[in-house]
C-alpha cells in the first residue's frame, strides 16, 4: 500500500481521495504511526458482516419488545417492535458518543471499537435495518 507522508497527502489530497473512493490502497505516515484511507460505505459493510461485531436480538416480553446487543450494554424496550428498534437506535447513538468520550478507555469497554465505527459510519435507517437483520 502507498504510504503518503502528512506534507505529500495535502499537496495530493484530490488524488488521495479519489484512490480511496475508488477503493484502492491508500495511507498516510506520520512519524511512527501509519493510517489506512477507506471510503466510509465500504468501511460500514466490512464492519456489519465482522464476526466481532455482535447482533441485535429482539425478544418479546411483558406486552412489550425489547431489543439488546450481547455482550455490550446497548438495549431498548418498546410497546412494539418499531419502537424499540427507534429507541435501541437511538441508545446505540448514545453508546456510541459515551464510548468516544470516555468509555473507550475502559479495558471491559475497548473491544467495541468495531460497534462504534459501525454505528457512526450508519444513518439511523441503516441501524434500523440493522437490527431487523435486513441491511443496510
Amino acid at each position: 500500500m502507498p504510504y503518503l507522508s502528512c506534507t505529500d497527502t495535502r499537496r495530493h489530497l484530490r488524488e488521495v481521495l479519489d484512490r480511496a473512493e475508488a477503493g484502492l490502497p491508500i495511507g498516510i505516515r506520520r512519524h511512527d504511526s501509519l493510517v489506512a484511507l477507506i471510503e466510509s460505505g465500504r468501511l460500514r459493510e466490512i464492519l456489519m458482516h465482522s464476526r466481532r461485531l455482535p447482533r441485535p436480538e429482539a425478544v418479546a416480553e411483558a406486552g412489550g419488545w425489547s431489543v439488546f446487543l450481547p455482550g455490550t450494554p446497548v438495549a431498548a424496550d418498546g410497546a412494539d417492535l418499531d419502537e424499540a428498534v427507534d429507541e435501541f437506535v437511538s441508545a446505540l447513538r448514545e453508546y456510541a458518543e459515551d464510548w468516544q468520550e470516555r468509555l473507550r478507555l475502559t479495558p471491559n469497554q475497548q473491544q467495541h471499537w468495531p460497534l462504534v465505527q459501525f454505528v457512526s459510519l450508519a444513518s439511523d435507517s441503516d441501524l434500523a435495518d440493522w437490527t431487523r437483520g435486513s441491511g443496510p
